[in-house]
């Protein structure tokens, strides 16, 4: 069983800022973000914060994206499974997945069907109509990853 690295107050409190994003939105805070929301005077400070933390083994740093914050694994599994209990009163959309779509080079989008995904409507601003998955990283910096 792997140990927990110490961390420091607020080095526990920027890791459960990211969980905690992570679970409400299923994506991690931008630096910008960590540092409004912790009254830091700049991103910086968050990003000497998120080396850190790094640096022990509880997060993995990805590069060339604002949100390039990435969970330990089992970490992840904890917050994937506690966002499939479907909480009394959200309401929940059927979105398809159709086809796929390359992020650089169009590919075509199948005309079926592939999946049904059953989402909470409280993720979205928007109505939204469908799912696609993305194959490629070219839009990694409008927050748009591969899968």
């Amino acid at each position: 069983m792997p140990t927990t690295p110490k961390l420091t107050a607020r080095q526990q409190q920027i890791l459960t800022l990211i969980q905690t994003a992570i679970a409400r939105t299923g994506a991690p805070p931008t630096r910008a973000e960590i540092a409004s929301e912790l009254g830091f005077k700049s991103a910086n400070a968050a990003e000497e914060h998120l080396q850190a933390l790094a640096r022990k083994g509880v997060i993995e740093l990805l590069s060339g994206t604002s949100r390039g914050i990435r969970l330990r694994s089992e970490d992840l599994r904890s917050i994937n499974a506690a966002r499939q209990l479907t909480l009394p009163g959200l309401a929940q959309l059927a979105l398809p997945l159709i086809g796929r779509v390359a992020a650089g080079s169009p590919i075509l989008a199948q005309e079926h069907v592939d999946q049904t995904y059953h989402v909470e409507s409280s993720l979205f601003a928007r109505q939204p109509d469908y799912l696609l998955r993305v194959r490629g990283m070219s839009m990694r910096d409008a927050g748009i990853m591969d899968g």
